[in-house]
């Protein structure tokens, strides 16, 4: 029965319990392993080579069975009365999905969750989907089961929520970004799952767009080194299954002309080669498994019919051998958006042969196996090109293990999920603090302060604090409660034994306290939400926290401004509080980790991955705008705060700095009474170019520990690509390369010159 037909109360009813008894029966044989079968086909033999495995099945496999391994069901569709109901899995639309038009993949979009969200719940339906899959399949091939992990495993009610990717950028440390995705993996394998749709390696350039918090920041050098680390975190997380990585949105999908999510991106090809692609390529090099297409087009092609980007750049290029998946129903969209073909096949036909491996076509499975078979039919696309994607489909199979584990010990995932990793969460967004005001060293809180009061709505919402993609797609849904540490519950725990902590109510309560207090945090941020409907034409504080700021500010109290968001807000009379501390989006010990920067319990080391701009128009904005003539106000680059801003509770000095081709060597040293973390960035500029360039461009950086007084001197290589630009005239035609002449690397107020020969 097709998916999309209506069914009977009593016949929904007597399929969820069949469903009911399938999963149970599931749960029960989780933890069993397919036998390999010595004397059987090749494919089944465990210790044979992963490449003549794949050929010994693809051999086996009839052309629909291949159509069918490069599709990506949501697993809405087989749940409740398979339209976007959820609750318990439909029998019926299981055969559909899994048997007759057997997907190579299943995908829990945001917000699709089990009927019940635990991560027992998870693993047990997970488990089901997989049994199903194998047990009605005629060559027994398991699915490989998609989710978007993107900070933490958080769709799941009960699982840690790590910050988003550009609090981690604020942290410019790769360790830090490391273990949160070995974290996230190990989560998201003890609920069955196995492909995750995770790192975002784009670029966050333009402040209205709806995924800036997505991404870990603006340059790409450190978008790229923390892409990479996380790919690794999460593909060789100890203690867990094997978990494929996705390098997500290539490419240059954070480009949108105006702004707004999706839209499509024009830009040079000097700027395609030297800015936005590199930040890609570092993760996809760092042994990614897949990488996901941008949804958008570029230079009017779409990206998932662009050879140029999939097959060229990916394959030929970068040697990418992993899965190319597209972004949700963005095969159909080449016809239905996009208007590039005149019908279903024929849309089909653009992505595959541009390279697409695997659709997420989320709604039809019929539709997709009925589509690309009659695009073979009319000679659209070859055997051999199907042949080409299934072998690449099966291989990320064969390599996750799934031919001999494909289930969990669903009993397990309460314990290995629920408030797992919670100390390194609480310390990743500690780390991603960014102090950028500190007028009179108001921070730390000092013993002496006696009556604190805090303001502000977003002093005590966990859901906002969390930002979107957590449990629902949009953020927290209504009436769920996210269990985690709100900004004001950090307070009042860290708050020494005698200080009073107030919450202010109202804004004309928190005026009122603010009087007889001796320090006012007002928190302050935006509401959570995902891709376009956090689209901001406008990305400032709203004016009733302007307002309610700048009343504070008139109390002549010290204030101290927390600012919950994914990108910087114009703060307009909300700027000029004694302190200033950028959290991000910080997750479910954020609460935590911002009283523990407040109080002094850690140094903040955060720097800014971003530029944050001073006035509404500045956007996009970003420390690499190339020079031009104009000498107006704010034509240049002059932001409110720079990229790599920070504050620090101690201070530093960068002393002593020798380069050569290869890298340079510099001593810093803390000459605080605190021990701190320093950021070392090394910038590289050019006297003279042939092309235009920025003033400056981050081609090394590192983060050291130095206890108080403490001197020590580093040195950071960088590869000469780092300083490659596209030569030639307005077309951009040339590759690539490193122009020869006078290079001038520069760390904190340090600088020396090498020339390139």
């Amino acid at each position: 029965m097709p998916a999309n037909e209506p069914r009977t109360r009593l016949t929904r009813s007597r399929l969820r319990n069949l469903v009911v008894l399938a999963t149970a029966a599931a749960c029960a044989a989780a933890v069993a392993s397919v036998p390999a079968q010595a004397d059987g086909p090749l494919y089944t033999r465990a210790g044979a080579p992963v490449d003549l495995r794949v050929k010994d099945l693809l051999k086996r496999m009839t052309l629909d069975e291949k159509i069918g391994q490069m599709d990506q069901i949501a697993v809405a569709r087989i749940q409740g009365d398979c339209e976007w109901s959820g609750g318990a899995l439909n029998e019926s639309c299981m055969k559909t999905v899994l048997a007759d038009y057997p997907v190579g993949s299943v995908i829990s979009g945001g917000g699709m969750a089990p009927a019940k969200n635990t991560p027992q719940d998870w693993a047990t339906m997970v488990n089901a989907v997989q049994k199903y899959a194998i047990t009605n399949s005629r060559l027994h091939i398991p699915i490989v089961y998609g989710v978007d992990g993107v900070h933490g495993h958080n769709n799941v009610l009960g699982a840690t929520i790590f910050p988003h990717q550009i609090g981690l950028g604020a942290t410019w440390d790769p360790g830090t970004v490391h273990d949160s995705a070995a974290a996230t993996a190990r989560a998201v394998a003890a609920t069955g799952i196995d492909w995750n749709f995770a790192p975002v390696a784009d670029l966050a350039r333009d402040q209205r767009w709806g995924r800036y918090y997505e991404t870990y920041g603006e340059d790409p050098l450190l978008a790229g080194t923390l892409a990479a680390a996380a790919v690794d975190g999460a593909e060789h997380a100890k203690g867990a299954k094997r978990v494929a990585a996705t390098v997500k949105h290539f490419g240059g999908y954070s480009e949108p002309a105006n702004g707004h999510d999706r839209v499509p991106a024009d830009v040079s090809i000097r700027y395609l080669q030297d800015t936005l692609l590199p930040s890609y390529k570092q993760a996809v090099q760092s042994g990614a498994k897949s990488v996901m297409v941008n949804s958008g087009a570029v230079n009017g092609v779409p990206a998932t019919a662009s050879t140029y980007l999939l097959t060229k750049v990916l394959r030929q290029q970068w040697g990418f051998k992993g899965v190319t998946v597209s972004d949700w129903e963005d095969v159909r969209a080449l016809q239905t958006r996009y208007k590039i073909a005149a019908d279903y096949p024929e849309a089909i036909a653009l992505a595959v042969n541009a390279g697409l491996d695997m659709a997420m076509e989320p709604y039809f499975a019929k539709e997709w196996s009925q589509g690309l078979r009659t695009a073979v039919d009319r000679r659209l696309v070859s055997q051999r090109r199907i042949d080409e994607a299934v072998s690449r489909i099966l291989k990320m199979k064969f390599e996750l293990g799934l031919f001999e584990h494909p289930y969990v010990d669903a009993a397990k995932a309460d314990a290995a999920v629920n408030g797992a990793d919670t100390g390194l969460a609480r310390t990743a967004a500690a780390e991603s603090q960014v102090l950028l005001r500190n007028e009179g060293g108001v921070l730390p809180v000092s013993p002496s302060a006696k009556r604190i009061v805090v303001a502000g709505s977003y002093a005590d919402d966990i859901n906002d604090q969390a930002g979107g993609w957590t449990i629902g797609w949009q953020g927290v849904p209504d009436g769920v409660t996210l269990p985690g540490t709100t900004i004001l519950k950090g307070i009042r725990e860290a708050a020494p034994a005698g200080t009073e902590v107030v919450q202010a109510k109202t804004a004309d309560d928190a005026v009122a306290q603010a009087k007889n207090a001796d320090l006012t945090i007002v928190v302050v941020g935006e509401k959570a939400a995902a891709e376009g409907a956090a689209d901001s034409p406008r990305p400032e504080l709203a004016a009733d926290q302007q307002a309610l700021v700048k009343s504070l500010k008139a109390s002549g109290k010290p204030v101290v401004t927390v600012v919950v968001a994914g990108r910087p807000l114009v703060l307009g009379d909300a700027e000029g509080t004694q302190g200033l501390l950028m959290s991000w989006l910080p997750g479910t010990e954020g609460g935590h980790a911002v009283a523990d920067v407040l109080f002094g319990k850690v140094n903040p080391s955060g720097r800014m991955p971003v530029s944050w701009p001073r006035n509404i128009g500045d956007e996009p904005m970003y420390y690499q705008q190339l020079p031009g003539t104009n000498g107006g106000p704010e034509s240049s680059y002059d932001p409110l705060y720079a990229f790599g801003a920070g504050l620090s509770y101690t201070t530093y000095s960068f002393d002593a700095l020798t380069a050569d081709t290869k890298g340079v060597k510099v001593t810093v040293s803390n000459t605080g009474a605190r021990d701190g973390d320093l950021v070392v960035p090394v910038y590289a500029s050019r006297p003279v170019s042939d092309v235009l360039a920025p003033a400056r461009k981050l081609v090394a950086f590192t983060k050291v520990h130095l206890r108080a007084g403490e001197h020590r001197t580093v040195r950071l290589d960088f590869a000469k690509s780092a300083l490659a630009v596209t030569p030639g005239d307005i077309d951009g035609s040339g590759t690539p390369r490193v122009e020869r002449g006078t290079y001038t690397f520069t760390a904190g107020d340090k600088s020396a010159d090498v020339v390139l020969r």
